[in-house]
């Protein structure tokens, strides 16, 4: 925990499937028992993305599993929820998607300020070479890091 960040699941897979371009950070519409099923960190965004219908964007393929203590009053867990933005940023998303065919993905969700939050980019696919390339770099980097620390 950060300051008042509480990380709840970050999309490790995005960061190595995609070039990331741009970041927003999106309020998230919930259910009572989506917010409790959160506290308990039982949150999936691996394969999720963003959406949009009309003028509103959408999370979707996000599994938030069901509240095991709510009766009735339960959710659906992949069900489709309203991200809020500002509509400046609903139109640079929006036309990011259609004119320069980028995608738009959720890398991470967390509490800040009491509050659920996700941080959404705008990415471009890498090819296979830039993913290689990218294992290639973290490689190296750790044998820097060990070599430090065995210098010590």
């Amino acid at each position: 925990m950060t300051g008042n960040i509480l990380i709840i699941q970050e999309n490790k897979k995005a960061r190595f499937d995609y070039t990331i371009v741009e970041t927003f950070e999106a309020g998230l519409m919930l259910m009572g028992s989506e917010v409790k099923s959160l506290r308990n960190k039982d949150v999936q965004l691996k394969d999720s993305y963003i959406s949009f219908r009309g003028d509103e964007a959408y999370l979707q393929n996000a599994h938030i599993a069901e509240y095991k203590a709510s009766s009735y009053n339960n959710h659906e867990p992949e069900r489709h929820r309203k991200l809020l933005l500002n509509r400046k940023e609903l139109d640079e998303i929006y036309g990011a998607l259609r004119e320069k065919g980028y995608s738009c993905v959720p890398l991470k969700i967390y509490f800040k300020n009491g509050r659920a939050k996700l941080e959404i980019a705008l990415v471009k696919g890498k090819k296979a070479h830039d993913k290689r390339e990218a294992i290639k770099k973290r490689d190296v980097s750790d044998q820097i890091r060990s070599t430090l620390r065995r210098s010590r």
